[in-house]
């Protein structure tokens, strides 16, 4: 089973952040979390990140027919991007969306995404665990 994992801009300033949001953690010890977690499931794991969004709608078209499943962390293109949304929505698999915080406990503008339209689910607010929990769920749903 292979799944592609994308993040967008600024993820890989996570662990970097002196207000905490997005906690201590830096992006290349989530990245490892990641790669554990799918291993221990048997499956490929292609954890990648971009500040480009025409590059990150470039892999979700390159994912179709290649990849199983797309879990997406857009990060601040999640509220902006209908092109991103598009490109999900041609995904011919599940499509989870993930957030390390809690945006419906941020500023109203992020309470809404349009990455959620092309997902089968979000996970909010659990930091890296919640990395690992769509990397379980989406093995899961490929299963199925």
């Amino acid at each position: 089973m292979r799944l592609l994992f994308i993040n967008g801009p600024n993820a890989n300033l996570y662990g970097l952040d002196p207000s905490g949001t997005y906690g201590r953690e830096t992006f290349g010890d989530i990245a490892a979390r990641c790669q554990r977690k799918a291993a221990s499931l048997d499956a490929e794991l292609d954890f990648r990140q971009s500040q480009d969004e025409g590059e990150i709608i470039t892999w979700i078209q390159q994912a179709r027919g290649v990849m199983q499943g797309v879990i997406i962390n857009a990060a601040g293109l999640s509220y902006t991007s209908i092109a991103v949304m598009d490109a999900l929505l041609t995904f011919d698999g599940p499509v989870i969306e993930v957030h390390m915080s809690n945006i419906h406990r941020r500023e109203p503008f992020r309470n809404k995404t349009y990455t959620s339209k092309a997902a089968v689910g979000s996970i909010c607010g659990l930091g890296p665990l919640g990395y690992e929990l769509a990397i379980q769920a989406m093995v899961d749903l490929c299963r199925t």
